[in-house]
């Protein structure tokens, strides 16, 4: 029986360059592994590594459907990203709002000048 591992951090598992490029393939469909192999030039356990860790983070499924593995986004994995995006995405907004109003603050100075 295998060791059950915690959940990997989505963070962590976004961080390799290689499992961003797995992930924006799988954006397109659900690719087999050996397809997913076919698009690096590492071998296909590294890539095997690569996808567990995926899976792991709730990125990706992988799913049996006979001989074939198939591997396939899951919207859930991308929630906690989402959300703290959405957090700085608001934050860098109120910014620019304040921002905003110092120009027209000081045009306003200017022509009253």
């Amino acid at each position: 029986m295998g060791v059950k591992y915690d959940k990997i951090d989505a963070f962590i598992a976004i961080a390799d360059p290689t499992r961003r490029k797995i992930l924006s393939l799988l954006a397109a469909g659900s690719m087999t592994i050996t397809a997913v192999s076919g698009h690096f030039e590492i071998s296909r356990p590294a890539v095997s590594k690569h996808l567990s860790v995926l899976q792991e983070a709730g990125l990706i499924s992988v799913v049996e459907q006979g001989r074939e593995r198939y591997c396939q986004l899951e919207q859930d994995g991308f929630e906690e990203i989402s959300d703290w995006l959405a957090f700085y995405e608001q934050f860098w907004q109120q910014k620019l709002v304040e921002l905003e109003k110092v120009v027209r603050q000081r045009a306003a100075a200017k022509k009253r000048a």
